[in-house]
């Protein structure tokens, strides 16, 4: 995918209805008000080659930042980087944190974030990279339920 079809699927992602479930190839995770869409993915485990990984997930670090850069430039300078182990520590303290936040906290390390004028959804970008026995993941969230 290029960055184009990137912008182009999140923005079908702000404008869709998130009520309804879809049965896209790329939707991770859905719920009432959310989708977590993977924008691009390897696949497979990673045994053996660790230098391999970690040069694949730097890429992916490189194109969440080139995304969220393009993000910049059409919505404003986006929110800090959220950092998710603040959502963890409160979650293992048995605080409730509303969907898709919870599961996020499981999925990534950090987000962008934005909240588009003219619209009630926050867009989030982040790599998933963390079960070295599951592909990496380059995830768009979107979802109308404020950050906790």
């Amino acid at each position: 995918m290029d960055s184009a079809k990137y912008l182009d699927r999140i923005d079908s992602l702000c404008t869709g209805d998130l009520t309804v479930q879809h049965s896209e190839s790329d939707v991770l995770m859905e719920g009432p008000g959310y989708r977590i869409v993977s924008l691009e993915a390897t696949h497979g485990t990673w045994t053996g080659d660790g230098a391999r990984r970690e040069r694949t997930v730097e890429d992916f670090h490189a194109l969440k930042e080139h995304i969220s850069l393009l993000l910049d430039d059409r919505w404003g300078a986006q929110q800090p980087p959220w950092w998710m182990g603040t959502l963890v520590v409160r979650i293992d303290r048995g605080e409730p944190i509303p969907e898709p936040w919870a599961t996020a906290s499981t999925l990534v390390d950090e987000l962008n974030l934005w909240q588009p004028d003219g619209t009630c959804r926050w867009v989030a970008v982040g790599v998933a990279d963390a079960d070295l026995g599951d592909g990496i993941h380059l995830l768009v969230l979107v979802t109308e339920t404020d950050p906790p």
